[in-house]
């Protein structure tokens, strides 16, 4: 007895230590230090803010007759701020934190939290930068995307007001390696010539939310948008050159288009379409573009963007009933007699001095965000509701959000800056092959597609759903399966770490009465295959 004690003492020792550290991945404690931090809608801006917003909608809705969807639960609107401001769904340490967490305002605190994260700088920036740049990785020689990417990540992180931002990537000037903000330049490099079409083009899109890029052959058949009109913004871009040692715009350089009729050349001026008064009387013509453009007065800028946080945190760009706009670039000029939702934040985001971060606090803390996306009424009733946000809207999750969600369902820690370098560069490789199979929506993002069956097949049969559920001592299912009490509690945790939501009574006693056989030998596959279940279930694909 006492030589067998002695041969085996070491290994249950071993693997009493191999259990608890397993239990306390899979069940982690709180970390009080990380639940720290007051609640932003302390600040009386921020909150007078959310309440006007609210305000117009209870009036809207009131006005068209429509029935208001109920508040969603707090786990449903922390898994939306998570999708929208980290690109994927909250990890089961997240949850335990967030449910531990018992004060009144957490959801504004935990929103507060995720956009100080590192993880919402480096989500949004490639946000932005397809705004800016697209998704191409051309010309290469003399462009860097991700050295712009990665300069936008770190304007994000420091809070940098986005104005300031927008108007260095319009008039730096400089090497791509050494100033990222050049590569808004660069982008648009063609056989070694500035296409100072292209960048007319992409600043009012990505700066001022509409389009005009078919004013560059003939007048906007449908807004006042004029040939005359691209031309002279345009011009502002005529002087840029490329040369050894970057961008520059030399003194004397004209900017000179040929007549469509005469095939003649001629010399365009510089000139902005509206409200000249707003260019500063100094500096370059780019960066005299890029005051006018960011001008507080311009709220074309401001709606603009106000539009964009609106898509990222909605996953579609903010529309109403009369007209239906659906793509977030593609703005009416703003109407100072009939102010809609839109306009409200514009003004809070002007207010702000331009704060990028307390815009996104405002729509995660207003109503049309935390509402459910469950309504009771009639079909046609419904789709009134979800054209005035009178109900959460169903958005498909992008691809990005869908790789995010799978790799950090399949870990019991989150998986962020801090995570093992291994763990990090494997989630890289994982989401680099996923968007190349299952296609990447581009600069065009927002906009709805369907899903399709390669697409659906990835997500049931590809190398890395295989990867993420199958039961290894990486993965969760084997932790969890492992460390549950019982059979519940392994439903309860993968629910949660799959769905961010706990199961039905109904889903309970599916999954028990199908787990009836094979005793507990079966859990850890049996973990496996509902995960599987969770992973192709419609709602793990949807934002809701």
């Amino acid at each position: 007895m006492r030589n067998a004690i002695k041969t085996y003492a070491p290994a249950v020792v071993v693997c009493c230590i191999l259990f608890w550290i397993v239990w306390s991945t899979a069940f982690p404690p709180v970390a009080q230090d990380e639940l720290l931090g007051e609640s932003p809608l302390q600040d009386s801006t921020l909150s007078a803010a959310v309440q006007k917003v609210d305000a117009w909608f209870a009036a809207d809705w009131e006005a068209r007759q429509l029935p208001a969807a109920e508040k969603a639960d707090d786990l449903t609107i922390l898994r939306r701020m998570s999708l929208a401001l980290h690109g994927t769904i909250p990890s089961i340490e997240e949850l335990r934190q967030f449910e531990a967490d018992t004060r009144p305002d957490r959801l504004a605190i935990w929103c507060g939290m995720m956009l100080e994260d590192p993880r919402f700088a480096n989500y949004v920036s490639e946000r932005l930068t397809r705004a800016f740049v697209g998704t191409q990785g051309e010309p290469f020689l003399v462009f860097r995307r991700d050295r712009f990417r990665n300069w936008i990540a770190e304007q994000l992180q420091a809070n940098r007001p986005y104005d300031e931002v927008v108007r260095e990537i319009i008039s730096s000037t400089g090497l791509w390696t050494g100033e990222p903000a050049t590569n808004f330049v660069t982008h648009a490099v063609q056989d070694g010539n500035v296409d100072a079409n292209k960048l007319a083009g992409k600043t009012v899109r990505a700066v001022l939310g509409q389009r005009i890029d078919c004013a560059q052959c003939h007048d906007h058949p449908f807004a006042e948008w004029k040939q005359n009109q691209f031309e002279g913004l345009a011009a502002y871009f005529g002087k840029c050159r490329l040369t050894a040692f970057g961008i520059d715009d030399p003194a004397g350089r004209k900017y000179e288009v040929e007549d469509r009729q005469t095939l003649e050349k001629r010399v365009v001026e510089p000139n902005v379409p509206f409200d000249a008064q707003w260019l500063p009387d100094t500096g370059s013509q780019r960066s005299q573009l890029a005051v006018w453009c960011t001008h507080p007065e311009n709220l074309r800028f401001a709606r603009a963007t106000a539009n964009r946080v609106w898509a990222i945190m909605f996953g579609k760009a903010y529309s109403e009933a009369e007209p239906y706009y659906t793509r977030v670039d593609d703005l009416p000029d703003p109407d100072p007699d009939a102010q809609t939702a839109l306009d409200l934040l514009a003004e809070q985001f002007i207010a702000s001095g331009f704060n990028l971060r307390q815009l996104f606090q405002t729509i995660a803390a207003s109503r049309p965000f935390q509402m459910a996306s469950v309504s009771t009424a009639e079909d046609d009733i419904l789709k009134k509701q979800v054209e005035a946000w009178a109900v959460f809207p169903l958005v498909r999750l992008r691809p990005e959000q869908i790789v995010g969600s799978m790799l950090q369902a399949s870990s019991i820690k989150t998986i962020d800056q801090r995570s093992h370098l291994l763990t990090r560069t494997l989630k890289l490789i994982n989401e680099n092959d996923f968007m190349k199979e299952y296609g990447d929506l581009g600069a065009d993002e927002f906009e709805s597609r369907a899903s399709t069956i390669p697409q659906a097949l990835l997500r049931m049969n590809g190398k890395l759903a295989d990867e993420t559920i199958k039961p290894n001592p990486f993965n969760a299912t084997p932790r969890i399966a492992m460390t549950a009490r019982n059979r519940e509690m392994v439903i309860d945790t993968a629910y949660l770490a799959c769905l961010s939501r706990y199961p039905t009574d109904d889903e309970h006693h599916f999954f028990l009465n199908q787990w009836a056989e094979g005793g507990k030998k079966g859990t850890p596959q049996k973990t496996h295959d509902l995960y599987w279940v969770l992973f192709n279930s419609p709602e793990f694909s949807w934002n809701h």
